[in-house]
């Protein structure tokens, strides 16, 4: 290429290029603004504190078989003895511990849930009674909220048997449940035992 197919090349090239424009100093973006990359940490932490905040629960939101507001919620585990299922279904046991889930959406639901048996389970409650309603208008199928406390209560290893409670406490809007001797209360009623 001589210097005059250059200069012709140039001058079309210029010719193409005029109205273009430079960035100005307002226009460019730096990729090493420390401001920029500081917001940008403080959202991202931010987030991991939101995240940590929330606690960790077992409780599935999937795999729901509904129930109908008048349906009876009955599970016995395998072992448990009959007479303490009968004891149970009739309402004979004190209520140690009641959790009332009205008002609450699905998910504050499994929230409450799951934090309340965790701590009766711990304080060695046995009995507590769980008002969950019988979700006649519930959205999007009636017997929403009931048909999740199922759900919840045969995931629990806790949770050895469950009814619905008997009419003077709730009905088919509440249900019983049983939860297993925490392990330190175990050594407690020995202890009691030996010295009895």
């Amino acid at each position: 290429m001589n210097n005059a197919d250059r200069n012709s090349d140039l001058d079309s090239f210029y010719a193409e290029m005029g109205d273009v424009k430079p960035i100005g100093g307002d226009d460019k973006v730096s990729l090493h603004n420390p401001t920029a990359k500081l917001a940008e940490k403080s959202k991202r932490a931010a987030l991991m504190a939101s995240i940590s905040k929330k606690k960790y629960n077992p409780l599935s939101m999937e795999g729901v078989v509904p129930v109908q507001p008048d349906d009876f919620m009955t599970y016995q585990k395998p072992g448990i003895q009959d007479g303490v299922y009968k004891n149970l279904r009739q309402g004979k046991y004190d209520i140690e511990f009641r959790l009332s889930l009205k008002g609450l959406t699905v998910e504050q639901s499994r929230d409450a849930f799951y934090d309340s048996i965790a701590k009766c389970h711990a304080r060695g409650v046995r009995m507590l009674l769980v008002q969950h309603g019988r979700g006649y208008d519930s959205k999007p199928y009636p017997g929403l909220k009931k048909s999740y406390v199922k759900h919840w209560l045969l995931q629990l290893h806790e949770v050895i048997a469950f009814h619905s409670a008997q009419p003077h406490h709730g009905g088919l809007g509440a249900t019983y449940v049983l939860l297993k001797k925490h392990p330190e209360q175990k050594l407690i009623n020995r202890e009691k035992n030996r010295r009895g």
